[in-house]
């Protein structure tokens, strides 16, 4: 069977990442981008990737889209397996699957062509007919509000007008995924809102999974889930809710009547290993090592406190203590183990 043909897998996410590793090598030196990062994306999803310069946002991205090989892991979009295909394979992965939109417009857009011509000009590459091209880039202009302005060049157009006639050419070949790299990034406020409901609109209508990289940190507003990536891993995720707070307010979430409810959450990776923000490290002061406490609803993370030391609030660590301590972390672990007992006796 060939690479390209694999039959699909059923209830599998359309994007997985598994123990993804990206080692650089510049010169004599090797610079560790991505550390084991795990990640699942579903289908139709519009997913926000945040984190530090350097974190290795821009490093998943090249990976997904198949401008880069990963050094170790698994990595799946739909059907492919990137790890697994020739040069040639992912070229026409790229070419047909991809949708790019990058932070500077002169990579995005050919400047002395019209927006419509920008447009165009890759499905008459793909060989579609002059007047399919035509109508279906206008059809994209007129999504994002730019039917008017599709005979402008350039230079002609505002950089929030570029950035949406972007999004245009990234969907004119109909791909399953668009990746977008800082797309906001040279915008003010106003212009990056138009671009975000150009992805929302454009892409929600085209079932499109799409993954944005971002510094906004208004990011969440306007997508669907948002990951961040910290030291090469998955670090957290916060999951964007809208809740009515009146049964008849419209069904677009934008809308005054619709609360926007942001929940956020601490990623574990395949092995089981859990990040803990530096701020909270340092405020509980968990250093090196922390003790995990079974509790009644799940388990406490309590940081080690040797002899001699000082604990988070500048008391020495007392002797007794630490073994009275040490009973009842005792205590609480015989506790859970009992009732995790008595839960599979009544099955």
């Amino acid at each position: 069977m060939s690479e390209q043909s694999a039959p699909a897998i059923v209830n599998e996410p359309f994007i997985l990442c598994e123990n993804l590793v990206k080692i650089h090598k510049i010169a004599d030196l090797e610079v560790v981008a991505l550390q084991g990062l795990d990640l699942e994306v579903k289908e139709g999803e519009l997913l926000g990737v945040v984190g530090a310069s350097g974190s290795g946002k821009s490093t998943l991205l090249n990976i997904l889209g198949g401008l880069d090989r990963p050094s170790a892991g698994r990595v799946r979009v739909g059907k492919r397996d990137l790890l697994k295909m020739s040069p040639r394979a992912l070229t026409e992965y790229r070419r047909k699957e991809v949708g790019f939109v990058w932070q500077q417009g002169a990579r995005n857009l050919i400047p002395y062509l019209s927006a419509q011509d920008n447009v165009e000009l890759p499905m008459i590459l793909a060989g579609y007919a002059g007047r399919t091209a035509r109508q279906h880039a206008r059809d994209l202009l007129a999504a994002v509000g730019l039917d008017s302005r599709r005979t402008h060049y350039m230079q002609m157009l505002s950089g929030g007008e570029q950035q949406r006639v972007a999004i245009c050419v990234a969907l004119a070949n109909s791909p399953s995924v668009v990746l977008a790299d800082e797309p906001t990034g040279e915008l003010d406020s106003n212009s990056a809102l138009t671009v975000y409901q150009a992805f929302r609109n454009l892409c929600k209508q085209a079932g499109v999974t799409t993954l944005i990289v971002s510094h906004d940190p208004n990011l969440a507003r306007h997508v669907d889930r948002v990951v961040a990536i910290r030291d090469g891993k998955l670090a957290g995720e916060t999951v964007r809710k809208v809740i009515a707070k009146h049964p008849a307010a419209p069904a677009h979430e934008q809308h005054p009547q619709h609360e926007h409810v942001f929940e956020e959450y601490a990623v574990l990776d395949s092995a089981g290993r859990l990040q803990i923000p530096k701020d909270l490290r340092e405020q509980y002061g968990i250093r090196e090592r922390a003790k995990l406490d079974p509790v009644d609803d799940g388990i406490l993370v309590r940081p080690v406190v040797r002899e001699g030391e000082a604990d988070v609030n500048g008391q020495l660590a007392d002797p007794e203590a630490l073994e009275t301590q040490r009973a009842m972390a005792s205590r609480a672990e015989r506790r859970g183990l009992q009732k995790l007992l008595a839960r599979f006796r009544k099955r």
